[in-house]
Parts: structure tokens; C-alpha cells; sequence
């Protein structure tokens, strides 16, 4: 046995995890390689190495589930490469107007026909509110009115909402709460989509980044979008919605974070998913609104997107066989990978979502826990 299987295999035992071992949460190594790969590079080279075809796993949201709760992650050193992110966060924006586009580009512009073939009928590219449901149709209907009411949307409000992803959730607070919308987007692809479907309704769409909007509006949202914004630019996002929004408006945040600040996310996930991704934490969204915002509600459903994510993972594979033509096999490996790997992480409570309601200072304290 070389040294480097049995590092690996003494460090996955501790998690109780076997290689080549009988449960659906044990790896079946089928590239020796993979050890060395593993320890010098850590999540990142766990994560070509799946693509790769050099180990599998019947689950692996399972497998990373115990490696996170066992602490794993944080005990294994890297590579001097997994370093490059993190200077490159200390000394540069990620985030600015110039280096933006990339994750649309990179992301959500893959292609319509993979998002929309897993995702509901909304579109609903975020965190599903499963309460009272196991159906991630309902789930998402749910978590569109949790985010209506929290804001108190009313006939006649103007809603700007920045992000907009394929305009799910502009579309369902238009028909259901006979409200007009303004998106701001800047993936090319979710644009024209949005455009082109709801161009019937009070819908309109500015295809800029959020820094250069403009505007009063009565309520604003923004769900699954402040991943990107950066920690150097969270201070500007906030000033940005301060100046969007009327004085007593009422302003929430629908975001993924982190339980402590960090600089960097994970190498892996910022390398073929979500580049310049961030995510914050409570401490820097705190520090991002003060003197801005009176913060009204904080609400962790976190465990809901385990649900979300494992429910796009089986639409996934059930969609494949429609896909297989325009996708290679190791990009499934990495969608799979992808998905399993979020999924478990928030089942280990490592990564949470949160909801954020706020409002201007000298504001009426509005009913946004429902």
C-alpha cells in the first residue's frame, strides 16, 4: 500500500468512511492517482478527481456530509496553488464591473435548456421553502409568497428586484399581488428568456450591473445574488439599495453564508461552478448596512436547500438522457458532483441561507416574519 492510500484511508476512517467499502456513503477508488491528488490538493483536487472517472461514490452528498461533520476539510493541508484565491482576494476585487460578467458567462449562461430542465416551473434558481411539503413545485411557491409577505407587496408597488434569474419570481408576485417589476440581470441568456416570456406583463428588465441603477422603488429583493457582490463591494451594494429604495420601503436579502467571514470559498466551487463567488457572513452583511439599514427579521432555513438541491439532483438525472447530446460525461460528473456536494454541506451546517429583512431608519416596523 503506497503512503499516500494510507493517509487517506486512515483520515476517511475517522469519518467512517471505507474506501472501497459497502455503504452508499463509501468511495470506490478506481485511480490510485487520487490519493496524492487528495492531499496535496485538497476539495479541489477531490473534486477533478470525481470528474475524472477516478473514484465513485452511490452518494455523495453523504460522503462529503461526514467528511465536513468530522472536521476533515480543516485538517489536511494544501497545495501552495490553493493560496492563488486568496491572495488574489486580499489584493484585487473579484468582484468589480470588469470581472463581473464571468460568473454569467461561465454559469448561467451554460445554456436555458440545462437550468430549465431540472428547475420548477417558476425557474426557481435558489432555495426552496419546504414547509408543509416534500414537492419542490409547492416548495418554491411557498418560499415566492414567504418572500410577497415578508415585504408587505401590495397592489400598484413598484419592486425592483436584482438578480432576477429568469424572472420566476417577478412573474409570480406580478399575478399574484398585481405589482410591476423592474430586473436587473447581466446574464445574456436569462435575459432574453425573461423578455421574451413576460413580455405581457408589467415586467421590465435593465441588463446592467447593479451599480449603475437607478430609481425609486417600493419594495426591493434580491434572492441568490449577493453570492457574487463580494466583500469589497458590500458596503456599495447596500448604499446602491438605499438609494433604490423609498424612505419607507422595505428591502430583503436572500442569500447563502457562511458561519464564519472568510476571504475565499471553496477552491473547487470556484473553479468550475461559481468564479469570484463569496459568500458572506452575518458579521459582514452587519457591518455592510450600518447606518443604512434597521435590520427587522433574520430567518435561517438552511436545511431547505439540502431538500432544494437533492431534488434538482434526481430532475437532473432524469433529464440527462435529453442533454447527454450537447453535455460530456464529465461534465454530468461535475454537475453531479456539484449538487451532491452543496446538498451535503448544508445538511453538515456549514454553509446556511438566510433571509434578511430591512428597513430605513425612522420606518414603521412592517410584519415580515409570517
Amino acid at each position: 500500500m503506497s503512503r499516500h492510500k494510507e493517509i487517506v484511508q486512515e483520515l476517511f476512517s475517522r469519518c467512517g468512511i471505507t474506501i472501497n467499502g459497502q455503504n452508499y456513503w463509501d468511495i470506490q477508488v478506481h485511480d490510485d492517482r487520487m490519493y496524492a491528488r487528495v492531499l496535496k490538493e485538497k476539495n479541489l483536487g477531490l473534486g477533478e478527481t470525481y470528474m475524472d472517472g477516478w473514484w465513485d461514490c452511490s452518494r455523495v452528498d453523504e460522503f462529503i456530509y461526514r467528511i465536513i461533520t468530522c472536521g476533515l476539510d480543516q485538517k489536511v493541508r494544501g497545495s501552495y496553488k490553493l493560496l492563488f484565491p486568496y491572495v488574489d482576494a486580499l489584493f484585487s476585487s473579484r468582484q468589480s464591473k470588469t470581472r463581473a460578467e464571468e460568473v454569467a458567462e461561465k454559469h448561467y449562461d451554460r445554456g436555458n435548456d440545462l437550468f430549465l430542465s431540472y428547475l420548477d416551473s417558476y425557474n426557481q434558481y435558489s432555495c426552496a421553502f419546504f414547509q408543509g411539503t416534500s414537492d419542490l413545485e409547492q416548495a418554491q411557491r411557498n418560499k415566492m409568497d414567504l418572500i410577497c409577505r415578508k415585504v408587505n407587496i401590495k397592489e400598484g408597488d413598484r419592486v425592483l428586484d436584482i438578480g432576477f434569474g429568469w424572472g420566476g419570481l417577478a412573474k409570480y408576485m406580478v399575478e399574484n399581488y398585481r405589482c410591476s417589476v423592474t430586473g436587473c440581470n447581466i446574464s445574456e441568456e436569462q435575459v432574453n428568456f425573461a423578455r421574451e416570456s413576460y413580455r405581457h406583463l408589467p415586467i421590465s428588465i435593465a441588463y446592467c450591473d447593479y451599480r449603475d441603477l437607478q430609481g425609486k422603488f417600493d419594495k426591493v429583493v434580491s434572492v441568490g445574488m449577493f453570492e457574487h457582490v463580494g466583500i469589497r463591494n458590500y458596503r456599495t451594494f447596500m448604499q446602491v439599495v438605499h438609494n433604490c429604495l423609498q424612505d419607507e420601503g422595505i428591502f430583503l436579502l436572500h442569500t447563502i453564508g457562511k458561519n464564519e467571514s472568510q476571504m475565499c470559498t471553496d477552491a473547487w466551487i470556484t473553479k468550475y461552478i461559481f468564479p469570484n463567488g463569496q459568500l458572506p457572513s452575518i458579521a459582514q452583511v452587519s457591518r455592510a448596512v450600518e447606518g443604512l439599514f434597521v435590520l427587522e427579521d433574520l430567518h435561517n432555513f438552511g436545511p431547505h436547500y439540502d431538500k432544494t438541491l437533492m431534488a434538482w439532483h434526481r430532475r437532473f438525472q432524469e433529464a440527462w438522457p435529453r442533454l447527454k447530446d450537447k453535455y460530456d460525461i464529465r461534465f454530468k460528473r461535475m454537475w453531479d458532483y456539484y449538487l451532491q456536494c452543496c446538498a451535503g454541506s448544508f445538511r453538515a451546517r456549514d454553509i446556511q441561507l438566510w433571509q434578511f429583512v430591512f428597513t430605513k431608519y425612522h420606518t414603521p416596523q412592517p410584519e415580515c416574519r409570517c
